[in-house]
């Protein structure tokens, strides 16, 4: 589905504040509906490292914030195992609204793929934080954020761990490294194998801050 997209809900400043402030209006596409609010992205507009993942679990519609459920705190630890400090980063996603499906029951709600047209319709945020913070390098959490910037066709599987660039489309957006790797919640799924994914995660991650000016 088409959708209208954020672009006209988006202010003329490129204060993180007022961008998050505006996005809590934006009815560029349906998820607005459902979703108790917007989560928009947060960290120090310093940031050399920017975090995106693919949009707001359960939790972090019900805080507001991004990554603060199991989630978050898995990332946390990777973080810190990769030593990078977790409050000199920005972190935020692809799609700012929880998508969701009821448990049979209706007390659950339970995480549902956003589309390709939702992903598109919010990329304007993205780009906008992306234009606000001007990081270094950011790091693609999962298949949905790497295809939101890198375009549908990326596959993860096949670039993981690499430094990349955007696209040109949106180099005026800035011209950072970007590394794509797995989103936490897929460690956290890993039934077998969950230390070693932890680990391809880390690495990834020290990938990353060794990219930048500073290391």
């Amino acid at each position: 589905m088409i959708y209208p997209g954020a672009e006209e809900y988006l202010p003329d400043t490129r204060d993180v504040p007022a961008l998050a402030a505006a996005a809590r209006t934006c009815r560029g596409c349906d998820l607005y509906k459902a979703a108790g609010r917007t989560v928009f992205g947060a960290g120090p507009e310093s940031a050399r490292i920017l975090l995106v993942g693919e949009q707001p679990g359960d939790q972090e519609d019900r805080a507001g914030e991004p990554f603060v459920g199991p989630a978050g705190y898995l990332l946390d630890k990777a973080l810190e195992q990769a030593g990078i400090d977790r409050e000199s980063v920005y972190t935020t996603n692809a799609v700012k609204h929880f998508r969701f499906d009821r448990s049979a029951n209706g007390r659950r709600r339970i995480h549902k793929r956003p589309s390709g047209g939702q992903i598109a319709a919010c990329r304007p945020w993205l780009l906008a934080e992306l234009e606000a913070i001007r990081p270094e390098v950011v790091v693609c959490l999962g298949a949905s954020a790497a295809q939101a910037l890198l375009g549908t066709g990326f596959k993860l599987t096949e670039h993981r761990g690499e430094v990349l660039r955007l696209p040109d489309e949106f180099r005026e957006n800035g011209d950072p490294a970007v590394v794509v790797t797995i989103h936490p919640s897929a460690v956290l799924r890993a039934r077998s194998g969950r230390d070693d994914a932890l680990r391809s995660l880390v690495g990834d991650l020290r990938r990353a801050a060794a990219s930048t000016r500073g290391k």
